[in-house]
């Protein structure tokens, strides 16, 4: 049996102001006993966190540079949806909140795919898998 854990994965943005209202607008809640002017909880689920730091206050957990985004990708986050409809209408809301479209979409019939760059040019990819495929019925 695989061992329940929670995942936090933490994410240097310029201007925290900025990115909590981008967030916020695709209807994310934050954290508030995990929030300050360093960096901010954003909820994913009750197992699912991304901390959105200053990158003054990420460079004090690595020794390495900040990757710059507007020509590497640091990474993909991945985030599952309930439906189609619901991945379509969360890149609507990156979109009309100042994200860009990463690629274009992808519909493999058992599975539906957008990705956007969020405001720091974090990659997310947005996708929808039928549960009888993933339960593999």
């Amino acid at each position: 049996m695989a061992i329940s854990r929670k995942i936090f994965v933490n994410l240097p943005v310029r201007d925290l102001g900025r990115t909590k209202a981008f967030f916020a607008a695709l209807g994310f809640a934050f954290n508030a006993q995990f929030t300050n002017e360093h960096g901010a909880c954003m909820v994913l689920s009750e197992d699912g966190y991304v901390m959105l730091l200053t990158h003054t206050f990420f460079g004090r957990f690595t020794r390495r540079a900040i990757a710059d985004t507007s020509v590497v990708t640091e990474c993909l986050v991945a985030l599952s949806c309930s439906s189609r409809a619901e991945v379509d209408e969360l890149l609507g809301r990156a979109l009309g909140a100042g994200g860009v479209e990463a690629a274009e979409g992808q519909d493999m019939g058992f599975m539906y795919q957008r990705s956007f760059y969020d405001l720091d040019g974090h990659h997310w990819e947005i996708f929808w898998m039928d549960p009888a495929t993933v339960q593999g019925e």
